[in-house]
Parts: C-alpha cells; structure tokens; sequence
C-alpha cells in the first residue's frame, strides 16, 4: 500500500479527522470515530473493528515498527495481538495475507500531530475507525453473568473510570442507560484506556435493560441510601446486574420498583456519596470476591 504524506493542517483530511474527534453527530453521519494511541488502537483491533484511515508520525520512536506490524505485514506473524483480526482469517504464508485492511495510510510530522494529538505524551498513531452498531441482542452473557449497568451518567470521565474497573473485575457486559450515550466519544475512549472494546458494551433504554434482565433472571442489585441493605450482605454469586445512577439524582423510579433488592455502601464519614466510578469499584470487587 502506498503511504500518503501531509503536511499542512489546512488538508481536508486532517480536518475531518478533527471533526471526527470533536463532533459527535459527524462521527454518527460518517460512521466513523477516532482512536489514538497504540495500546488503545490493539485493543480496538482486537476486538474486530476496522480502521479507514491511519495517521501516523514517524518521527515518534517505534511508531513507523507498529505500522509495519499492522498493516505493512514486515514482521513474524507472532508479533500479531493474539486476537488480532489479522489472526483470524484464514492463515498463509504470504506478509500481504497478514496485514490489516485500511483504505489510507498517512504520514504526517511530528509538528502537525501534537495538533490534532488529544494527549500531551502521544505514541505517534491516531485512527479513523469504523463504527460498530451493537445493541443488547448482541450480548452473549455466560451463566451467573456479572452486568455493569449506568442510569444517565453522562462524563466521559466517569464511564471511562467505571469501564477500566469492569475490565479489570472480568465483568461479562456493560450497559449505559441513555440511548443517546456516545460510546465513542474520544475523551471516552482515553479515560477507559481502551476498555470500551475489551467489556461488551452498549447504550439501550432503561425499559429496554430491565426487560433483558428479568426474562434471563439476572437479580437487579441497586445502589440506593434509602430502604437498603449494606453490600457485603447481598449473594451476588449468581447472575446479578449492579445497577448505579448519577451522584446527585441516584436511580429513577423505574429501577427502584424493578430491583430484587437494594444495596449501598457505608458511609461512616461526614458526606453522603462517593464518586460513581469509585462506587462501581467496589461493588464489582465484592462480586469478585463472593464468587472466588
């Protein structure tokens, strides 16, 4: 594949990669969202996405050795993510066979990525990447599942934090409960350093998520001060959906009567309320250390 080079910031596709990393309706008309950083980007292929355009600076150490790895196929193939999409079509001994498929590959200085770079510290690799539609029906859950589950909670930040926690916990899915969640949202996808493709996870109503987990008898388990019983105290080694909403409205109504019962977290302080990323934290760890 011929590698393309720009230079200056004016160039349309350096616009629209701009574009992609601030608007999220562009990134719903184009389907397509961005992806920086290398770890972020393994991930993310991993997990069986498709990249359309890469940019890359080779000024950065080792950035023009990842390229090649990926998508220019001049290394082993064991140097492929063991779950690489590359891993999973059919296997040959040629180098081009081995390469992930992009429609451009475009070089650009190092002057020019620190200004489209999100991070002050980058590796030298942005993506555009093709989006990928999923929805609860897509969710394959084991038996006694573990299911994260966010009313409204909006910050980037905080579904970043809560995601890196439900991959760490081995937790079976995620789900954001606000059809309108932007799961790639770039500044979301930093705060989960890639977790957003490591943990199943979708954005679906709250109706739509109760429904679910009722006809697959998942137990609902909502974080609440009133009417609750303290954590520890709950079996969560069956299926169970830990179910969290914003810090300063909690939970709707709708998931208090839908609940098999409800939990909290002592608070033996002066203040009412963790961060919810916290919160989720240690609710998932509880899970893990019943079920070990």
């Amino acid at each position: 594949m011929r590698i393309e080079s720009i230079t200056s910031a004016s160039n349309p596709k350096i616009k629209n990669l701009l574009l992609l990393q601030e608007k999220s309706k562009a990134r719903k008309e184009q389907g397509l969202f961005v992806v920086e950083g290398r770890r972020e980007l393994e991930h993310c292929l991993e997990a069986g996405y498709t990249v359309k355009t890469l940019f890359f600076c080779p000024d950065i150490a080792d950035t023009t050795e990842f390229v090649e790895n990926y998508f220019l196929c001049s290394c082993p193939k064991n140097q492929f993510p063991t779950n690489s999409r590359a891993q999973q079509t059919e296997s040959t001994d040629s180098d081009e066979s081995r390469a992930l498929q992009t429609e451009s590959i475009i070089e650009i200085p190092e002057q020019l990525y620190k200004k489209v770079a999100y991070r002050e510290s980058t590796e030298g690799i942005i993506a555009e990447v093709e989006y990928k539609s999923l929805s609860l029906s897509d969710l394959k859950l084991p038996e006694n599942p573990l299911v994260m589950v966010l009313e409204r909670v909006e910050k980037p930040g905080n579904l970043g934090a809560v995601l890196r926690s439900a991959d760490a916990a081995g937790v079976d899915a995620v789900i954001f409960c606000d059809p309108l969640t932007d799961l790639y949202n770039p500044n979301l996808i930093r705060a989960s350093i890639g977790a957003i493709f490591t943990v199943p996870t979708v954005a679906a109503s709250s109706e739509e998520t109760i429904a679910f987990l009722q006809e697959r008898g998942i137990q609902i388990l909502t974080a609440q001060l009133q009417d609750s019983s303290l954590y520890y105290d709950i079996d969560m080694r069956r299926g169970t959906a830990l179910v969290m909403g914003t810090e300063a409205t909690g939970l709707t109504d709708l998931w208090r009567k839908a609940a098999s019962a409800h939990i909290r977290i002592p608070m033996l302080g002066r203040l009412d309320s963790l961060n919810v990323s916290v919160s989720a934290a240690v609710l998932l760890f509880e899970a893990v250390r019943q079920r070990q």
